[in-house]
Order: structure tokens, then C-alpha cells, then sequence
């Protein structure tokens, strides 16, 4: 994939400034208040509505589970009864957490593609192949639709503290509207291309960085422990050194102090994500043979009845293996040790 990097311009005179945190008597102008439907409303989706519905714009929220989108309506949230409810929206933002979730609500009979208007934006933030980027990129075009891609970079408390970093891709037109929202989400926007797919192999490729690294800091933090030096000694010294990265960090004190519950992101969705990546590097000849070793870990995570842990458990997978014991399989945990 060839992908071409263009520059967009930052909001329009007379908006909120976008590197200024929004304030509790921030209110943008009426001119600049849009109907936006929220597709998804899992712990990303949740707190995309919810800071979308505190910058004083109008949202529509819709879930298959109609419970979580009428917990948003004490947040001034319309609820949805169905797709169909946001063909008058400016913008439809979809969170969903795979290609087949995003392919039914987009391209299925009743899907986006079929309801939305002419002009509107459909906004997927979801980690998903480039490949059903393309097809969703095409089919809206058709339509004289828009589409970006704005995949993300942080986990659920980054999303509610509007701390993510954005990755968006599309047209010049489409970019252009989604930015002054997408700001609001998250700390930085970068634009990657004109081509919508490039949001999501980038967004593949940080996810494939950042399970590397988990690896690779579950099985030195186990090294040094086995060795007799004390953890939280080791990580002061790697995390203070060389090695002070956010994902060093925070993930690797994920692994220190076996926080895996609750789970920003879930041992299966990083499989999926692992395997999107893998089969994307596949079709470009490259070779991963890294991101190929930590998706057979994380699979073996999930061999031992850990599926509901934070991706983090690669570091308890790291201990075990090493024939340590772990706090956060004590019996009473309801974790299996098997």
C-alpha cells in the first residue's frame, strides 16, 4: 500500500482552540453544534458520546444492547431504536470491536451505506483490516458519502480523559469536516493519508509494537525476579533509563503490580489484532517474525483461561513460564492457574 501524506487545516477562526483542554463553561457556537450518531457503545464508544455530548453537540446513540445506549440518555443522549435513526446525522462515529461487526453495520442490508445521506461523514474508529477500510471507502463514495478512518491509539481511561492519539485517513473534504471532532477525542490528530486504509495499517502497526514490547518486558521483568533482584528496583531503573517510553510505563506497570483486570484491551481482540497485522504483511511480503512469536503467546494466554485479561498478561504468561509464582492466581482470584 502506497499512502500519501497531505496536511489539513487546524478548525475554523471563531471555534474552541483545539490545544486548549475544554473548560466547564466551554459551549461551541451554535453554527458549529452537529447531529452525530454513535455507533457501539463499549467503553471507547461510551466515552466518545459522552465527550462528543459535553462539547454540545446533538448525538444519537445506538448498541445492539439497548440498555448501554439508554445509560447515555442522563447524558442528554438520544437513544436509537435502530440504524435506520441516524439517516439524518452529520457524522456516524462506529466503534466495534472487528471486520465482521463494522462489515454488518456498514455494508449489510439497513447498514450505513444505505441510510445515511448524501454529504454525511461516517467516521469508523475501529481497529479493522485496510482491506475492509477500502471496501467501506469505495461503497461510501458510491453513495456520495464520506468516510475517514481514525483507529486510535490509547486504551479506555485515556478515552474518557480525552488523551488518545488519533490516527486519521481520507479524503481531503472528509478530513477536513471529521478534524474539529476528532480533536475533541483525543490529544493529538495525525493525519496519515488520503487514503483511508493507511489509518488502519498504521493503527496495526502501533498495536504490533506495543505487543512486542509487552513481551518482551513480561520476560525481563520475570528474568530479573528469578535472578533475585527486586522488581520494582528493576523497573525504576528501565522505565528511568533508557526504556521511559508511555508503554514502557504504563503497561509494564501493568505487569509489576499484575493489574490485568480490568481489561483495557482483551487477550482476543489483540489476537484479532495480531492476525489483521500478520495477514496485512503477509499480502506486502514482509516478513514479522516478532509480531508472529507474541501472537502465539497471546494465543496461549487464552490456552490457559485467561481470555478476560488485559493484553498485559503477557507478562504473567512470561512468569509462569518461568516457574514463578504470581499473586494474581491466588486461589480466590477466580483465575485458573492451569
Amino acid at each position: 500500500m502506497t499512502a500519501r501524506t497531505i496536511e489539513i487545516s487546524r478548525a475554523s477562526p471563531g471555534s474552541i482552540p483545539a490545544d486548549r483542554p475544554l473548560l466547564n463553561g466551554d459551549a461551541i457556537p451554535s453554527s458549529q453544534v452537529r447531529r452525530i450518531g454513535v455507533v457501539g457503545l463499549g467503553h471507547m464508544g461510551e466515552a466518545f458520546a459522552r465527550n462528543l455530548l459535553s462539547h454540545g453537540h446533538r448525538v444519537r446513540a445506538f448498541d445492539r444492547n439497548p440498555f448501554r445506549a439508554a445509560g447515555l440518555r442522563e447524558a442528554g443522549a438520544e437513544a436509537a431504536k435502530g440504524l435506520a435513526d441516524l439517516r439524518d446525522c452529520d457524522f456516524v462515529v462506529t466503534s466495534l470491536p472487528d471486520d465482521s461487526a463494522l462489515h454488518a453495520v456498514s455494508l449489510d442490508q439497513g447498514g450505513l451505506v444505505e441510510i445515511m445521506r448524501p454529504g454525511a461523514v461516517h467516521i469508523s474508529m475501529s481497529t479493522v483490516s485496510p482491506d475492509l477500510s477500502r471496501r467501506l471507502a469505495d461503497a461510501h463514495l458510491a453513495r456520495q458519502q464520506e468516510y475517514v478512518a481514525a483507529p486510535v491509539l490509547g486504551n479506555p481511561d485515556l478515552a474518557r480523559s480525552r488523551q488518545l492519539f488519533v490516527l486519521a485517513a481520507g479524503r481531503p473534504n472528509a478530513l477536513s469536516a471529521a478534524k474539529p471532532l476528532l480533536e475533541r477525542l483525543g490529544q493529538r490528530v495525525f493525519i496519515i493519508s488520503d487514503d483511508a486504509p493507511a489509518a488502519n495499517l498504521m493503527k496495526l502497526a502501533g498495536n504490533v509494537l506495543t505487543a512486542t514490547t509487552l513481551e518482551s518486558m513480561g520476560e525481563v521483568l520475570a528474568f530479573v525476579r528469578k535472578g533475585g533482584i527486586d522488581q520494582q528496583v528493576a523497573f525504576d531503573v528501565l522505565t528511568n533509563s533508557l526504556f521511559d517510553a508511555k508503554v514502557h510505563k504504563t503497561y509494564g506497570g501493568k505487569i509489576l503490580h499484575e493489574h490485568y483486570r480490568p481489561a483495557g484491551m482483551a487477550v482476543p481482540l489483540a489476537v484479532k489484532d495480531l492476525r489483521l497485522a500478520l495477514a496485512a504483511a503477509e499480502r506486502e511480503d514482509v516478513p514479522m517474525p516478532s509480531a508472529s512469536l507474541v501472537h502465539d503467546r497471546l494465543v496461549g494466554v487464552m490456552a490457559r483461561g485467561w481470555a478476560d485479561l488485559d493484553w498485559s498478561a503477557l507478562g504473567l504468561l512470561a512468569a509462569c513460564d518461568a516457574g514463578l509464582d504470581s499473586r494474581f492466581l491466588a486461589p480466590g482470584n477466580g483465575v485458573s492457574s492451569a
